[in-house]
């Protein structure tokens, strides 16, 4: 009997495609076939035994930068509508129109409308933090007339949310409040779906569960960290092994493992402060430099660190030399940090990542922030404070207890185990 078809819609970027990956893995692992739908640009296709289907006309995500994230994701549900519905017709035909869901990016929110008139159930994937997709519900409700400026309504905390404030809802860089509030309406509307995914776990985001829970009324799948079952390389940047060899030869705990993301820009002042600190710290650093290292950086990093230009994430996290993490605080390195209980120094950029980072630091408490512009004695001070202080023995220890917590959620009759469970029932009768 031939297994049944869900077919997966991630928004192009590194951050999503990788949980969007995992996620087809672990159904895959209960008896699904997958297909992937992507847009013409940062694509995946090496995955043993899913299906990759192109939609032609898609915006390069390259113009996220030139027309800024409102323009850019209304431009592009608005610009692959056409190619997209073709594209489910032809897999409906493909497969004898066999294909019980839809799972969508809620950025790639055209696949509801589409889903709807091929009358086909379709389920959210929300691959941010359960607490980042309450502020997105938020603005959706929001009245535009608000003054986002105010003192006063910056530090005004949200019901049921605490720490969370007005000035932790993610508005800065979207340009102009009304337009970007329409915007958050059709992305965080759930309209015709059966159930949101969420790469989370109960024993993180409890409080946020509930409060979607409550406010969404349809099933919530909060299955995560699905980097625990569902391990698969889809890395649209090669990674450098050799990192792996050199961590072998540095003592445990020893090592500040530093990756900004994919995404990030740094100014060659900040470098050059990171570069001098870390050496001053006296510590051996791992460190993701994506761009082409300055010549001065390479010669001051030479005696105590290692720069690669990506690295396997998850083997460093998980690797005894590794103490500490420095991390723009994106969804899915604080969950893989969190996993290997490794603490954190958070160097968040955008609004969602700052979100994070407040989590880190003072809900979860396993993580410092760095604030301000960066200073050579400050990263040495942090450094030695993460992997040498108390203060860092104690966000160690509370982030190994995370860890037990949050495996303990993916074995059975664990809460993430669960969730997975319920959502395969639901695809199974769909």
């Amino acid at each position: 009997m031939e297994k049944r078809r869900i077919i997966l819609v991630p928004f192009p970027a590194q951050g999503h495609v990788t949980p969007f990956i995992q996620l087809g893995h672990a159904l895959s692992l209960k008896g699904f076939s997958i297909t992937v739908v992507q847009g013409g640009s940062n694509q995946v296709s090496h995955i043993p035994g899913f299906q990759f289907v192109t939609i032609p006309e898609s915006l390069p995500v390259s113009q996220l930068k030139t027309l800024g994230p409102v323009e850019f994701l209304t431009k592009l549900n608005k610009t692959i509508e056409a190619s997209f519905k073709d594209c489910i017709s032809q897999l409906l035909l493909q497969h004898d129109n066999d294909i019980p869901c839809i799972i969508y990016d809620e950025l790639m929110y055209v696949s509801e409308a589409t889903a709807k008139e091929f009358k086909l159930p379709s389920v959210i994937f929300s691959t941010v933090s359960a607490t980042t997709r309450v502020c997105g519900c938020l603005l959706s409700n929001l009245n535009a007339e608000i003054d986002m400026e105010d003192p006063e309504v910056q530090d005004k905390v949200m019901d049921d949310l605490h720490p969370i404030t007005y000035k932790h809802l993610p508005t800065s860089g979207m340009g102009p409040l009304d337009r970007y509030l329409e915007l958050c309406k059709e992305i965080f509307n759930r309209g015709t779906a059966s159930g949101i995914i969420l790469n989370t776990a109960r024993c993180l985001e409890s409080s946020s569960l509930s409060w979607l829970q409550q406010e969404l009324g349809i099933p919530l799948y909060p299955l995560g960290p699905l980097h625990i079952t569902a391990s698969t390389n889809s890395s649209l940047l090669e990674e450098d092994m050799s990192c792996i060899e050199w961590l072998n030869k540095q003592k445990s705990g020893s090592v500040i493992y530093i990756s900004l993301g994919s995404k990030a820009h740094m100014e060659a002042k900040e470098v050059m402060e990171m570069a001098w600190g870390l050496c001053d710290s006296n510590h051996p650093f791992l460190w993701v430099i994506s761009k082409s290292v300055p010549e001065e950086v390479s010669k001051i990093v030479s005696e105590k660190g290692y720069i690669v230009k990506w690295a396997p994430q998850d083997q460093v996290l998980g690797h005894p030399a590794v103490g500490g993490f420095w991390s723009h605080c994106g969804w899915n390195s604080t969950l893989e940090s969190i996993v290997e209980g490794v603490p954190m120094i958070c160097r968040p950029f955008g609004d969602e990542q700052k979100l994070n980072a407040k989590y880190i630091e003072s809900v979860w408490r396993i993580g410092i922030r760095l604030e301000g512009e960066v200073e050579r004695g400050q990263v040495k001070r942090m450094v030695k404070g993460l992997i040498v202080d108390d203060e860092g023995a104690d966000m160690r220890d509370r982030s190994i207890g995370f860890r037990e917590k949050l495996k303990a959620s993916m074995r059975v009759e664990g809460s993430s185990y669960n969730a997975l469970d319920e959502l395969v029932k639901f695809l199974e009768t769909s």
